[in-house]
């Protein structure tokens, strides 16, 4: 069994490219980092660095043992945590990556809460449109929308079923008037997202035994989510946006819901994680927590 020290001393070379620079963080010589390094490969069988006079980078079965030993340190830390804050309530770090719409205009009001209630969790919050990589970033859990693309990832749900609807701003839809079926959606300018690296421009909906897609178009497209929101909200065109987005734009009367008796497209809302070892407690209570949030918003 390799010591964490050498597992330690491997993580912070592969981060930072530098033996000097991992021996510093840890307070040892480089030449004792030296050593850990070549003592956990001749203990594996394995080269996990390719070093070369002027360079050192992750063998491909480093990258591989690189996500073992980050999970593993985490499991371990999580456990020394819990055990140190053991009737003291939560603390330590919770990093939370989200889409950029939500965060901004939900989320984040929902985390000073829950700040509130759990004073010494320290919190990193990432706002992006891109799918955060949790099995390279430094994310414990990410809030997304609709079924993983990466199966080996752990989904924690949120909202098992989420709409998405059609939205515009009174203003625009006293101008244009308002679209009475799914069709009527290319008489009119809709606001675009890139969604998967291609904007989203195919709508759907449903009704009874009833689906269609919708081809739209228009001449806003931006690589943000609440991009296409605000472009809604001045009164530029029809957005199709998720629920929990434009709950409180509608209930303030910045927006109006279109084709009430269609069903948009249904989504679960998930929190995602790379590992089971790394639904920690502080992970689960959020999770509890933004339930009850996104249940009460939820339609």
């Amino acid at each position: 069994m390799s010591s964490i020290l050498d597992l330690e001393i491997f993580v912070r070379v592969a981060d930072s490219g530098s033996i000097s620079a991992a021996a510093r963080a840890l307070e040892l010589t480089p030449a004792a980092a030296s050593i850990a390094l070549k003592r956990l490969e001749t203990r594996l069988g394995i080269r996990l660095l390719a070093r070369s006079t002027r360079s050192m980078r992750l063998t491909e079965e480093g990258r591989r043992y690189l996500d073992s030993v980050r999970i593993a340190l985490s499991a371990l830390a999580e456990g020394e945590q819990a055990l140190k804050q053991h009737g003291e309530g939560l603390s330590g770090v919770l990093q939370l990556a989200a889409p950029s719409d939500f965060g901004r205009n939900v989320l984040l009001a929902w985390l000073d809460d829950f700040k509130r209630e759990h004073p010494n969790i320290q919190l990193q919050l990432l706002l992006n449109d891109r799918h955060a990589d949790l099995f390279r970033e430094t994310v414990d859990v990410a809030l997304r929308f609709g079924v993983p693309s990466d199966s080996t990832l752990v989904a924690l749900p949120i909202l098992p079923a989420h709409r998405r609807v059609a939205c515009a701003s009174p203003d625009y839809l006293a101008r244009h008037g308002t679209p009475q079926h799914p069709g009527e959606l290319n008489e009119h300018s809709a606001l675009l997202y890139w969604r998967n690296g291609r904007p989203y421009n195919t709508w759907r909906f449903s009704r009874e035994d009833e689906t269609l897609e919708v081809e739209v178009h228009g001449d806003y497209l931006s690589d943000d989510g609440e991009v296409a929101r605000r472009w809604a909200l001045a009164g530029h065109g029809i957005a199709y946006k998720a629920w929990l987005d434009i709950a409180e734009d509608v209930r303030g009367g910045r927006l109006l819901t279109l084709l009430d008796d269609w069903h948009g497209e249904s989504v679960p809302f998930n929190l995602l994680c790379p590992h089971r070892v790394q639904v920690s407690e502080r992970v689960r209570v959020l999770q509890a927590f933004l339930q009850t949030r996104c249940a009460a918003l939820s339609r």
